[in-house]
């Protein structure tokens, strides 16, 4: 790209074996929200020349309630307008739409992030009165965390839609008896299944779970259940050597021991 322009997202963003998968909406409404969240907080700390706090919420609330609008608010409205120019319009062709149904899924799930920044901003309020009586409230919105938001956004990549690759009119479920149940605008969209990322495969760039290191415990993504796709894992002991229990000794040199600990570590087969 030339110097002065946004730089979206073009082609190689993703490799060919996820390219439209339920992958890559995910990390695309997560990378158009993150760039929101970021955005908009550098203008709330005062780090963006263009752009600051939400001027629009100074004025106003509920005197009858004991509160009114002040502080700094998040200007979201900023950052989702730059997350549109900077992300989308590599998507777009020079009519203004996409071209394609693998476009049109990459603009969709670009605002199911942005959108999600938007709906789980909250009010903070901080109270003002004689010894904390909180006679009065100052309010203001602010974004949630992006940890939050990521959780909204992998619970959307579980329930992702499947849509067809063939741009009609507007999107389309990929099975044609579901069709006439509507998209809704926070749900993300693929058009391609999943490759089988458990099996390698060196023409896709997919090295496979074998000789991946897993938690036997644990029932979470790096457990060895789930990681190892249900071959089962290997267990070797793995031998660590040491400095513990060091003491500075008058004067001047650090005495230590050398403690030895065996850790059993499980590797998916």
């Amino acid at each position: 790209h030339q110097e002065g322009e946004p730089r979206g997202q073009g082609s190689d963003v993703c490799t060919p074996c996820c390219a439209g998968t339920k992958e890559t909406a995910f990390i695309s409404a997560v990378t158009a929200a993150g760039l929101v969240h970021s955005v908009t907080r550098s203008c709330s700390a005062g780090n963006v020349t263009e752009c600051s706090c939400d001027g629009t919420l100074r004025h106003g609330g509920s005197a009858s309630q004991g509160w009114h609008w002040g502080g700094c608010s998040d200007d979201i409205h900023y950052g989702m307008a730059f997350s549109r120019k900077f992300l989308d319009v590599p998507f777009r062709n020079a009519t203004g739409k996409s071209g394609s149904g693998l476009e049109a899924m990459n603009l969709h799930n670009n605002e199911v992030g942005r959108q999600a920044v938007a709906k789980l901003m909250s009010v903070d309020c901080r109270c003002h009165g004689v010894s904390g009586s909180c006679a009065v409230k100052t309010c203001w919105k602010t974004m949630s965390s992006f940890e939050k938001i990521g959780r909204f956004l992998k619970d959307k990549y579980e329930n992702s839609i499947q849509i067809s690759d063939r741009l009609k009119k507007k999107l389309r479920r990929k099975e044609k008896s579901q069709r006439k149940i509507p998209i809704g605008k926070e749900d993300l969209l693929y058009v391609n299944k999943s490759p089988n990322y458990c099996v390698e495969d060196q023409k896709l760039g997919i090295p496979g779970t074998q000789g991946r290191e897993c938690n036997r415990t644990s029932q979470g993504p790096d457990g060895c259940n789930l990681l190892c796709c249900g071959r089962g894992y290997n267990t070797h002991v793995v031998r660590h050597v040491e400095r513990c229990e060091c003491k500075f000794v008058w004067c001047c040199y650090v005495r230590c021991r050398r403690c030895e600990t065996m850790t059993d570590v499980h590797t998916c087969k």
